[in-house]
């Protein structure tokens, strides 16, 4: 029976965090790397990919920051290619890239959000980002681990995957209408049914396919915002942006080995209404 560090231990093992600059993705790049694996930081901004890649060495770690688009096949690819190119081998994908508007302030100014009039090329958009590029990244991604048998896949959903949102917690006395938009809701519903087939499709094979769903991350939330939310939250509050770091560390580690097609809700009760 292994000692319990070594469960989640991931000395020798190969990283790529799709999103990895972003308030969530740096922190899984952070705490993945302090495990022992190489991390690859795969964002569309690739100067803040390269620049968390730099820190990460500075500290003592190896990490490597690139350019990723994941919704264009071919830079999923690149981002796969430089894996093998640089490391020999790819053990674990965290899709964690996706388009919500919580934050990116671009998609509020641009709509309400109103599900009667919402663009369809917003809608696109989001499909793309949300479920296309986790569809292309694990396509690629998926071919290193059949070779290697052995692999992990961690899909980040959402609390809005699971449940509806309430949108009375988005309107502002005196403000205009806002709503979180239909999109954010199906595509992370989507990505729950993305990891199901995953999981399945890949039986036998010595891949693992899971879901990670978040419930609230605080990222500088008006105070009106966040005194709803935490209402509706059995822990009382929001959760911090490192208090996902533990889960996502337990499905990439062996200390979650006999894990595969689940959904693992770390969302301060939430769900639990």
């Amino acid at each position: 029976m292994p000692e319990l560090p070594d469960l989640f231990d991931l000395t020798g093992r190969v990283a790529v965090v799709t999103g990895g600059a972003g308030l969530l993705g740096a922190e899984f790049c952070w705490t993945l790397a302090q495990a022992g694996a190489v991390v690859v930081i795969a964002d569309l901004n690739g100067e803040a990919a390269m620049d968390l890649a730099a820190s990460l060495s500075q500290s003592g770690f190896h990490a490597l920051g690139i350019e990723t688009d994941v919704t264009n096949a071919d830079s999923a690819q690149a981002m796969v290619d430089s894996s093998l190119k640089n490391f020999n081998r790819l053990d674990i994908l965290v899709n964690s890239a996706a388009l919500d508007p919580k934050f990116d302030p671009q998609s509020k100014k641009s709509h309400s959000g109103a599900f009667e009039d919402y663009p369809l090329e917003l809608w696109q958009q989001a499909l793309d980002v949300n479920l296309t590029g986790i569809f292309l990244c694990s396509q690629v991604a998926v071919k290193p681990m059949l070779d290697q048998e052995s692999g992990v896949i961690i899909n980040v959903s959402s609390i809005y995957g699971v449940t509806a949102p309430d949108q009375r917690m988005y309107q502002r006395k005196g403000e205009p209408p806002q709503f979180k938009p239909v999109y954010y809701t199906v595509t992370k519903a989507g990505v729950l049914g993305m990891t199901k087939y995953l999981s399945a499709y890949y039986a036998g094979k010595g891949i693992r396919v899971n879901a990670l769903t978040p419930g609230g991350v605080f990222n500088d939330h008006n105070d009106e915002f966040v005194e709803a939310y935490s209402a509706r939250a059995v822990i009382g509050r929001m959760a911090e942006k490192d208090e996902m770091n533990g889960a996502v560390l337990f499905l990439a580690s062996e200390a979650s080995k006999y894990m595969t097609g689940a959904n693992l809700i770390v969302d301060g009760g939430w769900t639990t209404w």
